[in-house]
């Protein structure tokens, strides 16, 4: 770890930085896992088993601890400066964002010059919110408290509202929290894959959660905090999803074996993301802040590299994961075309039959990690030693 000294947060980069890996995961897994590409989803009750299962669900605390540290960056960021100045660099690093997931992001995990297949993801989700908190932070923050608590937990009373066609009111609809397909032009698609109404929630709260690290606050009282925070989310999520209610639209079923009916009960719904699957994600992650705040040794100074530049890593790990399916199929001696994902090649079956079991997966995935955490590394003391550059900011 470099010995150049910082301010930031300790344990925030921790857990951003151990979500940040395990995310990679699962887009080895969509890439490398034999027919990722043509159907055999993690979530598919006839196909489906307790291992990939839960590699499918272990990824599930990437985007919201992503989306929600997010917001408590942009606390930390702006707690020394005033409200305009931080409404106008997340309202533009918002706007620089949404610019990346159209543009850049999409080439990247497709490599189609076309840009037939438009999917708004993750990146398109914090970008928005990003910009909704740069409006809201002109809010006191008990009222931003009470927004970001009424959309997590009110949003599925919406679940019911559904529209159908291409009219400008259901890809509004589509784009806040329904999610859905479009064509436009000459066969393109573009895909709400991230309705964002949900994420702003979570952004909002993420911003008030920024409160518990102000320098006056005491490491005891937030520790208890995040203790009841944690544990809470915890037992509301089992009481909610063991009654079946309100909390997914998905309720879950007794299957033909007890391994199946705990997939059922875990398998929560993230497009949009349930107030069931946000308890259960973000509650872990307030114990895991809890106890790792005064842990330090060897695998924490690792995932605190990944934690101080998340955003250079999430751009070069969809690379290093593209290139690298290229490479296995150059490899096996099978035509590297096949990785560029336009559409014909989604739609014709093309990838039938492609891809390689679980465990090579896993090891592909060590394999890329350990390959980014030196670039990664650089460029974090990069940052480190040019703060006087206000770009990095937006990288």
């Amino acid at each position: 770890m470099s010995s150049v000294k910082s301010s930031r947060i300790g344990s925030i980069d921790i857990l951003r930085g151990l979500v940040m890996v395990i995310m990679a995961l699962d887009h080895v897994r969509d890439y490398f896992h034999i027919n990722a590409f043509a159907g055999n989803y993690p979530e598919n009750m006839e196909s489906t088993n307790m291992i990939l299962f839960g590699t499918r669900f272990i990824t599930h605390f990437c985007a919201p601890v992503f989306v929600f540290l997010a917001g408590t960056s942009a606390f930390l960021y702006g707690r020394n400066k005033n409200t305009g100045h931080l409404s106008k660099f997340l309202i533009t690093r918002g706007i620089w964002l949404i610019f990346v997931e159209i543009v850049i992001n999409n080439f990247l995990w497709w490599f189609d010059v076309n840009y037939g297949f438009t999917n708004l993801q993750v990146i398109w989700a914090i970008g928005l919110s990003m910009i909704v908190l740069g409006l809201a932070v002109y809010l006191p923050k008990r009222l931003i408290l009470i927004l970001g608590l009424i959309i997590v937990f009110g949003h599925n009373s919406l679940d019911g509202i559904t529209m159908e066609g291409q009219s400008f009111e259901s890809i509004l609809w589509s784009m806040l929290h329904q999610g859905g397909v479009f064509s436009y032009g000459d066969g393109k698609i573009v895909s709400f894959s991230y309705p964002i109404l949900p994420w702003i929630g979570v952004m909002l709260l993420g911003y008030c959660f920024g409160e518990l690290f102000n320098p006056d606050k005491s490491k005891v009282n937030r520790g208890r905090l995040l203790l009841v925070m944690g544990s809470t989310s915890i037992v509301l999520f089992f009481i909610l999803r063991g009654l079946n209610f309100y909390a997914d639209p998905l309720p879950w079923e007794v299957q033909e074996t007890t391994e199946k009916t705990i997939i059922s009960f875990f398998n929560v719904n993230k497009y949009p993301p349930s107030m069931a699957y946000l308890l259960i994600t973000l509650g872990p992650s307030f114990l895991f802040l809890r106890f790792v705040e005064n842990f330090k040794n060897k695998a924490t100074d690792f995932l605190t590299v990944f934690g101080r530049v998340p955003f250079f890593y999430y751009i070069l790990h969809i690379l290093f994961i593209h290139l690298g399916a290229i490479l296995g199929l150059l490899i096996t001696g099978k035509d590297w075309k096949l990785m560029i994902l336009d559409n014909e090649t989604m739609m014709t079956g093309a990838l039938q039959g492609y891809g390689y079991p679980l465990a090579i997966v896993y090891l592909i995935w060590i394999i890329i990690v350990l390959l980014l955490y030196p670039i990664c590394k650089k460029y974090m003391v990069y940052k480190l030693t040019n703060k006087d550059k206000w770009w990095l900011s937006y990288l």
